[in-house]
């Protein structure tokens, strides 16, 4: 990855609707230079697609949770298995394979804190190989959207 490689992705994450074209002009590059990067970009999954993100208050959900889930019997099956299943759930916004004392960090949105009740008691600890469940709501975020390549 060179510094134009890298230039074009910091500006692809701040807004990935610009045109070739405006990309190139203010790279002092030409489009098809952009055009040329951009596809090896993609084509070697650097850049994964343009995404729109959605308030998550205005679908419904206001309240946001991290539940770390503790599994048994510790085997790959079983993690394979449950992942799957959290990620059909309409409450799962992300899911991360952690170490430590929890295996998984479950990122969930919901409608109100009764909600969050239900969908941990009713989803989660219904499943036999759920050994535990720690849930911290989450009063406020930021989120990083331009991440700078390392070089």
């Amino acid at each position: 990855m060179d510094d134009l490689d890298a230039a074009i992705i910091t500006s692809m994450q701040a807004d990935g609707r610009r045109s070739h074209r405006d990309l190139a002009a203010e790279l002092g590059v030409s489009p098809s230079t952009v055009f040329e990067r951009m596809r090896s970009l993609r084509q070697r999954e650097v850049l994964l697609g343009v995404h729109y993100s959605a308030d998550l208050t205005e679908l419904g959900r206001p309240v946001q949770a991290m539940l770390s889930v503790r599994l048994r019997p510790q085997s790959r099956e079983v993690m394979d298995s449950f992942r799957e299943f959290v990620m059909q759930l309409p409450e799962t916004v992300q899911v991360f394979v952690t170490t430590g004392a929890d295996d998984l960090l479950l990122h969930v949105a919901v409608s109100s804190t009764h909600a969050l009740h239900a969908f941990v008691l009713d989803s989660l600890t219904k499943r036999r190989e759920v050994a535990g469940v720690r849930t911290d709501v989450v009063l406020d975020h930021e989120r990083q959207h331009v991440i700078t390549p390392v070089r």
